[in-house]
């Protein structure tokens, strides 16, 4: 039996404080923060960081019941909230957490939408929360998204009186919008703004997509307490966690406060603070570059890979190019000092990012591996591709999966979830209309299939915005899917035995929002695993939501991992990851880069083509609205000019993968 708790777990959770490239002497929290207008607390895991959130909101409401005071907090939603939620559930469970004496006010809600509405924030927090705890329902507030236009000035200035005779929030709990909105406090909100209706900037709403199912499906407006009610809070905590949100960290927290970033406002406040993991500070400065902050130990190559590239970046040189002026003229000089000559540090950075490079991504035998990235041997290597979906194989690494696949190497292709939720109910019901069409042409009708045919029929035309698709609907879903990635993999040449479907439990919810990794999940891996004992295993290591299906998908793969860890067979597998369709690693995180010749990468698109279902009208397509072979073609062409403008061989494209240690 899985045992979770076996899940791998940081040394050292919070890291902010630990400078480690900086000189013993500098190893201060003022010259680390000194761009920074918020105190901002970095974590390694966001599940680290949502356990102190929940920490320090069950001691608050544990002082406010030993003073026999209520404790009133504002509440809000998302991903990020998740994690925190969970764990005041467990206070509760298992620590006698008690939220008798707890008062909430939600900061928003979308509108117009029934409390009722799956989508709703009502729900919610009825799923995640309020259902779980001793809460008193005479204690819960949240916007009303079903109010009459004309009466929701009065509903807005009643809110605001609530919290104030409520005595103010003691504690507010924020996220971070993309577009920097607090609340649904959208680019544009003024310093002084009180409870509202707002429209929703179209960045948010592509958010939301995803949860909708479809751009257009997603309300237009929303209900949102303001800048200034924010202001007004006691204290403020936001939280934000994953790579997608670094770029509004990075706004709101070093720049000046702004109507643009409204989030920013929160610099005003006396006792705010802000906490996030790994992922979310990757843009503030003490982390993309912190020898901005001062003089730095440059013992770790991989650091001296880091600046060396962002130098060139800022000179707009190549690495051979670079002179002892530039390292100087960008306050690089005492790496200078350190190394000793620009040549040495220009030779070392080229030769690190040229053993980047090979064509062989499962290793080239016979021949000398000591600067390749992968062994010489076994020459012929057993290798599971781990796909989250049944199309992020070939999006993210198409080309070296086709690669490994005609050098020889027993590959295997696992998708770990059946991705039924990304397929519309429209591209049923066009399969569907086939399947009747087919067995009237033969007149062989199966009445036990047309009976299930009409069940699936009858769902989807009388479909309601709660309904959570039936078992069968989502059977239908996930084997079109399967259906794509076979058709791929054909093309690619992979054997069908060598396509395993997981359909890892957790994700089959019906819903957005899926369920926690559980025992089943990773014992299905592990039981994949310890079967073919790979020498190699590629996943997609997409860190950007700790709550979205790729990282938790990459979690049950390490938990797997780690349970194996002492089978002497896993001593030889390496394990390598690429990234998704969004985004790719930094160059100086790059340890294997694969090139692609342009006939290769036609063949790539094609294989991304036979997924029909995410091509046509995709929901989940976020604010850029290309398909995803030109999303995979652009990053992979991107990857290629960088190497080209470092100085290295000029190739039609790249995939890139970083190698994980356990």
């Amino acid at each position: 039996m899985i045992n979770l708790n076996n899940k791998l777990q940081s040394q050292n959770p919070i890291f902010d404080n630990s400078l480690d490239h900086l000189p013993t002497n500098l190893t201060h929290r003022d010259v680390l923060t000194k761009y920074e207008k918020i105190p901002t607390f970095i974590f390694q895991e966001s599940s680290d960081a949502s356990y102190e959130i929940a920490r320090e909101i069950s001691n608050l409401i544990r002082s406010k019941q030993a003073e026999g005071k209520n404790c009133v907090l504002g509440m809000p939603t998302g991903s990020t909230q998740l994690g925190i939620y969970a764990e005041l559930v467990r206070m509760h469970q298992e620590e006698g957490l008690s939220f008798k004496n707890v008062v909430t006010f939600n900061l928003d809600e979308y509108y117009p939408l029934s409390s009722h509405s799956i989508h709703s924030y009502h729900q919610y927090m009825r799923l995640n929360l309020f259902n779980h705890v001793d809460m008193r329902p005479e204690n819960i507030h949240i916007p009303d998204g079903t109010i009459l236009l004309e009466e929701v000035h009065d509903y807005c200035r009643d809110y605001e009186r609530k919290i104030e005779d409520a005595g103010g929030i003691d504690l507010l709990l924020l996220g971070i919008g993309r577009s920097g909105h607090i609340g649904f406090n959208e680019p544009g909100s003024g310093r002084n703004t009180k409870t509202r209706i707002i429209t929703l900037d179209p960045l948010t709403r592509q958010e939301e997509a995803k949860q909708f199912r479809g751009f257009m499906n997603v309300p237009r407006s929303a209900i949102t307490i303001g800048i200034s009610t924010i202001l007004n809070a006691k204290k403020i905590i936001l939280s934000a966690f994953g790579e997608t949100k670094a770029k509004v960290i990075k706004q709101m927290v070093e720049d000046e406060p702004n109507n643009l970033v409204p989030a920013s406002y929160i610099q005003y406040h006396p006792n705010a603070k802000v906490i996030i993991d790994k992922g979310a500070a990757l843009q503030l400065i003490r982390m993309k570059t912190p020898w901005l902050l001062d003089s730095m130990d440059w013992s770790e190559d991989r650091l001296i890979r880091k600046a060396v590239i962002w130098l060139c970046y800022k000179t707009s040189k190549p690495l051979l190019k670079l002179t002892g002026k530039d390292y100087n003229d960008y306050g690089l000089s005492d790496l200078l000092a350190t190394v000793g000559s620009a040549y040495k540090i220009n030779i070392k950075v080229f030769n690190d990012l040229q053993h980047t490079i090979t064509g062989w991504p499962g290793g080239k035998s016979n021949v000398d591996d000591t600067f390749r990235p992968e062994r010489a041997e076994p020459a012929l290597k057993r290798v599971i591709i781990f796909s989250p979906h049944p199309d992020d194989d070939v999006i993210s690494m198409g080309g070296t999966l086709l690669r490994l696949i005609e050098q020889g190497h027993d590959v295997h292709v696992c998708y770990q979830v059946s991705g039924n939720f990304a397929v519309s109910d429209e591209y049923v019901t066009r399969f569907l209309d086939f399947h009747q069409e087919y067995i009237n042409f033969y007149d062989s009708a199966n009445p036990v299939a047309k009976i299930q045919q009409d069940k699936i029929l009858n769902f989807i035309r009388n479909k309601k915005d709660n309904d959570v698709d039936i078992p069968d609907l989502r059977k239908v879903k996930g084997l079109i899917r399967r259906m794509e990635a076979r058709s791929a993999l054909r093309y690619f040449g992979l054997k069908n035995e060598n396509i395993h479907f997981l359909d890892l439990p957790f994700y089959e919810t019906g819903l957005k929002s899926k369920a926690p990794i559980g025992e089943e999940d990773v014992q299905i891996i592990l039981n994949l695993v310890e079967s073919i004992k790979p020498h190699q295993v590629f996943a997609a290591g997409d860190l950007s939501d700790p709550h979205g299906t790729h990282r938790v998908c990459l979690d049950a793969i390490f938990i797997a991992l780690e349970h194996l860890r002492n089978q002497s067979w896993m001593n030889d597998c390496w394990v390598w990851l690429y990234r998704g369709a969004w985004a790719e690693w930094e160059a100086d995180q790059i340890e294997m880069a694969v090139p692609i010749s342009p006939i290769e990468l036609s063949r790539k698109r094609e294989a991304i083509l036979r997924h029909q279902s995410q091509k046509e009208g995709a929901m989940f397509m976020g604010e850029d609205e290309r398909e995803f072979w030109q999303r995979a073609e652009e990053r992979n062409r991107s990857t290629a000019n960088l190497y080209d403008a470092l100085g290295m061989a000029e190739y039609e494209a790249m995939e890139a993968f970083v190698k994980y240690y356990p």
